[in-house]
């Protein structure tokens, strides 16, 4: 797998806040790589920083070996873009408009679509099975339907790199399973994604490779088996974890059971 995305010692502060402190990480093609950390260690700011929204203090990030910052705003907006989880429009759009949405950095002149924007929106729609519903209006949907719908806009736009934000928050575990599903195959067909997550066992048993971000500085990267242990989460999350393991020592499910220390006692 070639690298696709490499960001090193990315410093971002607020203040006297450093929200990144000396993050470094690499992404390859055909990789899928959770970002986990408790609130407040910087996750989503590492995302902003690596979509190009946001410019670090210190660092650089590049992508396919280009500098971020050099390239012209619609030419990142092809190559990578941000899926977060979010609310349906309060205006009326339907589930094609919104997908379509995800064709802007491709337009024509004056935003003239063409049959390539086209054949892109039907082939989003089929993969992430919003084609029977691509009529109705989004704020219609479901959460797991929305959800799906975001992911095909983001599947349209043709991106190399995806990066999400909690894409599974709020969503039932079978919406769980499906987005970290359509996920999976974006990268087995040559994509590579970063997502941020909150659930330690789905992030253990779909992604490739697992960043531990706590206080803005990285506490682990490697593949899941490796990069969590109960003595990490207990330092990091501030819980006592049993962690699940199988024969060939995969990960099979991260149970937090208590808070590490008693209740009021300093980190």
């Amino acid at each position: 797998m070639s690298d696709v995305l490499y960001a090193e010692g990315l410093v971002v502060t607020h203040g006297s806040l450093r929200a990144l402190d000396g993050v470094s990480l690499t992404l390859r093609r055909g990789e899928l790589l959770a970002v986990i950390g408790p609130n407040g260690s910087g996750k989503s700011t590492l995302l902003r920083v690596l979509l190009g929204a946001l410019q670090p203090d210190e660092g650089h990030v590049r992508l396919d070996g280009i500098g971020l910052s050099t390239l012209p705003p619609r030419t990142r907006a092809r190559l990578l873009t941000m899926v977060a989880h979010a609310p349906a429009p309060d205006f009326a759009l339907t589930v094609r408009d919104v997908v379509g949405l995800g064709r802007i950095p491709h337009e024509g002149f004056l935003g003239a679509r063409r049959l390539p924007d086209a054949q892109a929106i039907a082939r989003a729609l089929a993969q992430t099975d919003t084609a029977p519903f691509a009529d109705r209006a989004v704020a219609s949907l479901s959460s797991g339907e929305l959800q799906r719908v975001h992911l095909a806009r983001a599947f349209a736009q043709e991106a190399r790199v995806l990066l999400l934000d909690e894409p599974t928050a709020n969503l039932d575990p079978l919406h769980q399973i499906t987005a970290m599903r359509l996920l999976r195959g974006f990268v087995d067909r040559g994509g590579a994604a970063v997502v941020v997550l909150h659930d330690l066992t789905l992030a253990a048993r779909t992604c490739d490779r697992v960043v531990v971000l706590d206080r803005g500085r990285v506490r682990a990267d490697g593949p899941p088996h490796a990069a969590l242990d109960e003595a990490l989460l207990a330092s990091v999350f501030q819980v006592r974890a049993q962690i699940g393991r199988d024969a060939a020592g995969r990960i099979e499910h991260v149970l937090a059971v208590e808070p590490s220390q008693p209740e009021g006692e300093p980190s």
